[in-house]
């Protein structure tokens, strides 16, 4: 039975790891509003951007990929994929960064299952950290996540979108897709994968029925002058609005997960206390029974 002194120095540890997770919680909290305001102001013209590109790619279909810019039709292969795995260079956010890693994880097996090779370009440091002892042959580069502001995040995305755009055009990589959790509240975060090259053709709202109804463009000035400068712009949109999500989820994975370890810390202190009390009360009745006899046999 630990003694009356390892108690306290026990609750007197639990009090300080509370005081540090509720800190934690504080600073989270306080960042996770900004984060989010920034994520959701990026998010509508991310996706009306994207969805734009893949009528673009749809109004495509069947044309020769040979004549098609890269970053919208790829290629014209389908053997070497780029996996780009968003974290967070810190840990202690609960389940953020295990779940992104576990989707990603299944998402290569998958590939690797179909006969294709896999590139893995990670950011943020428990990411890297993870995929360089499981994959050390398949790892490119990686990247540090310090999307502390919005411009480290968009300094991020450049950095992202020009790397992925030289990649496609070189010919190193056939195909790209994004993973990363997108922001739902401060308690959930939902794995992702964003297909980025080749772009995603639009999809029929009628499953089963075959697509007619796509968006006819005109282009002002020429086709591909226009494709030249949305194409990457659509890159580093994405990789913005994704960056920006990942910062906001993070914010709330730890205010979540710090909240839940300053409850079980209280609950910690009321168990440890209440032993203590109980030991406490133990040894008094023991010493007072100890008086007692010694009276007694005098």
């Amino acid at each position: 039975m630990p003694s009356l002194k390892e108690l306290r120095g026990r609750i007197a540890g639990v009090k300080s790891t509370r005081k540090i997770t509720s800190a934690m919680k504080m600073v989270a909290a306080s960042k996770l509003r900004r984060a989010q305001n920034q994520a959701e102001a990026a998010r509508p013209y991310a996706d009306t951007m994207r969805r734009m590109m893949s009528e673009l790619a749809a109004a495509s279909q069947g044309m020769d990929p040979s004549t098609l810019p890269p970053l919208l039709a790829g290629t014209g292969r389908d053997n070497v994929h780029l996996l780009i795995v968003l974290t967070s260079d810190r840990g202690l956010a609960g389940g953020f960064n295990a779940n992104i890693i576990r989707a990603a994880r299944q998402q290569i097996e998958d590939l690797l299952a179909q006969g294709r090779t896999v590139r893995l370009l990670p950011v943020g440091r428990k990411g890297a950290e993870i995929f360089r002892r499981y994959y050390p042959d398949m790892v490119v580069d990686s990247l540090h996540n310090k999307a502390g502001t919005q411009q480290d995040a968009y300094a991020l995305a450049q950095d992202l979108a020009k790397r992925v755009a030289d990649l496609v055009e070189g010919g190193e990589i056939d195909a790209c897709t994004l993973m990363r959790n997108r922001f739902v509240n401060a308690m959930t975060q939902t794995p992702q994968a964003l297909g980025l090259v080749p772009l995603p053709v639009a999809e029929n709202d009628n499953a089963g029925e075959k697509r007619t109804d796509g968006a006819v463009y005109e282009f002002e000035p020429d086709e591909g002058h226009l494709l030249a400068q949305l194409l990457p712009r659509n890159l580093l949109v994405q990789f913005y609005a994704a960056v920006l999500e990942s910062a906001a989820g993070e914010q709330g994975a730890r205010m979540t997960a710090m909240d839940n370890a300053s409850r079980n810390a209280s609950k910690a202190i009321e168990r440890l206390s209440l032993r203590y009390n109980r030991t406490r009360q133990a040894n008094i009745t023991n010493e007072l029974i100890e008086i007692i006899s010694g009276a007694e046999a005098v």
